[in-house]
Parts: C-alpha cells; structure tokens; sequence
C-alpha cells in the first residue's frame, strides 16, 4: 500500500491531525495541498501553512501552502484550482478542519454558533463541491478517489446534545455529509467516508479546553495511521463507513496502541465524544 505520487488536499492541514494525516502521506512521497488560514505563528496554536509544508517536504512530499479560509468559496476555488494545476489534480480530500465551542445553549453567542456552522458544516460541503469534479477525474484515471472527514458516527443518544447542542449539530453536518455523498458518489468510484478517534487526541487546540488531562490523551499519528489505511482501501469496495482508529488498525492486525499514548506505558484513556 502507498499513497506515492497521490495528491492530497487537506482542510485545517498547518497542526494537530491535518499535519499529522498530511506527513504520514508525504511518507510515501504524496503531493499535499496545505489549505487553512494560519501565515503567522499564533500565540497558543504552533504551526503556520508554510512550517506545514516545510515538514511535509522533509518528510519526503511534495507541498503547496495555501491561505484559505474554508467559509468563503471564492477562496476555496482558487485553493482547489491552484493545487489541481500544480499537481496535475486532485485524488484525495481530507476534510479536518473544524471549530469546538462545548458550552450550552445560553453560553454560546451566535458568532461562536457561526462559525462552527460555517467551518463545520458549509466548509465540509463547499470543500467537497469543489474537489469532486476533480476526483471524479480521479476515478476515470483509475487512481482511487476519497473523500476522508473528521467526524463522529451519528449517535442519536440525547446525552451528547445536552451540553453543546450548537457543536453537537456541527459536527453531526459533517457526518451528515459523508452518509449523504457516500450513496451520492457511489456510482462514480469515489470514496466517501468519516473517521473519528475512540479516545481523546492530544492537539494544540485541545490546551484550550480546561479541565482535560492530556497524560490521557493519544497523539494525532493514531489517526494519521488509521487514515493511511483508509485511503488505501479500494474506494469502489469502502465506501459510506463511519471508521473508528482503533477498529481501523485492528482489521490490519495492529492492536498493540502503546506507541500512540502521550504517557508511555498509559492504559487509560479519556473516551472521546458521541461514544456510548
């Protein structure tokens, strides 16, 4: 299995679990178009677009740093256009980026809730209408289009709307996308699939969610691996999965996880959400 040659485009690609998906591909000598909209080191959250395409190039891929913000399409067409002409298209979209709000109904102002909506749920839509012409030349060149998002299986358990309705909804119009595209794209040979983390994963942004414990974390190259995997599967054959990591890196017979634990040696870890 190999993503060489393969090109990637990667919403929220300059940290966290973007970055890690995007060098675990570069790996393998992948070509990974860096969209989000950090140019300028911030002061809680390390990692700019080009630090990202430094690392990735290092690893042994090919980059292209793109500022864009995924709520506004103008930018996304000229993010998808430039890495479809520098890269001869586009095979793979991976769509990572996300916002978090977990407060209650009365504690999250209507900015917070737009803009959750509009990274969440418009960004993973609008990124996916503009890549898929592309995948679909993807598929009649016979090199194995998917779409991957970040988001959770669709648990209608009221538990986890209670405390963050807003970001509950967000993040399930992402799900919503995949069951949605999955069955539309079917026909045409793309993959449409999510994949969400059975534990919490130790990011950058997670530092500003107080009360978390990151000795009780994971790292991001559980997901990387797990998406390496996915995206390799036959996209004709998989398609319409909500995948968890764990499940992922046991059907391939990897279920020793000790490597990914932010404490070594750890065997507890904090569950992560929309998991009963």
């Amino acid at each position: 299995m190999s993503l060489k040659g393969k090109t990637l485009f990667i919403s929220g690609a300059s940290r966290g679990i973007g970055l890690a998906i995007a060098l675990r591909a570069a790996r393998d000598g992948a070509n990974v178009a860096v969209a989000a909209k950090t140019t300028e080191p911030h002061p809680k959250l390390p990692g700019t677009i080009y630090s990202a395409a430094e690392e990735i190039e290092r690893a042994g891929g090919a980059a292209l740093p793109l500022v864009c913000d995924i709520r506004d399409d103008a930018q996304v067409a000229a993010a998808v256009k430039k890495a479809a002409e520098r890269f001869g298209g586009i095979d793979i979209l991976v769509n990572n980026a996300s916002a978090i709000s977990l407060t209650g109904t009365l504690e999250t102002p209507m900015k917070r809730f737009d803009l959750m909506f509009g990274v969440n749920v418009r960004g993973t839509y609008l990124c996916s209408q503009t890549c898929i012409p592309h995948l679909k030349e993807s598929a009649r060149a016979g090199r194995n289009p998917h779409i991957l998002t970040l988001s959770p299986p669709l648990n209608m358990n009221p538990k986890w709307f209670k405390g963050h309705v807003a970001y509950t909804m967000a993040k399930y119009g992402m799900s919503m996308c995949v069951l949605g595209m999955a069955e539309e794209l079917r026909g045409d040979g793309i993959a449409v699939n999510a994949l969400w983390p059975r534990t919490v994963i130790k990011t950058a942004a997670l530092a500003m969610i107080p009360g978390v414990d990151t000795r009780m974390c994971r790292t991001p190259d559980i997901l990387a691996d797990a998406a390496w995997i996915i995206l390799n599967r036959d996209a004709r054959r998989h398609t319409g999965h909500f995948y968890l990591d764990e499940q992922v890196l046991a059907a391939e017979g990897i279920n020793d996880l000790g490597r990914y634990a932010v404490l070594r040696g750890n065997s507890k870890f904090l569950p992560d959400l929309f998991l009963d």
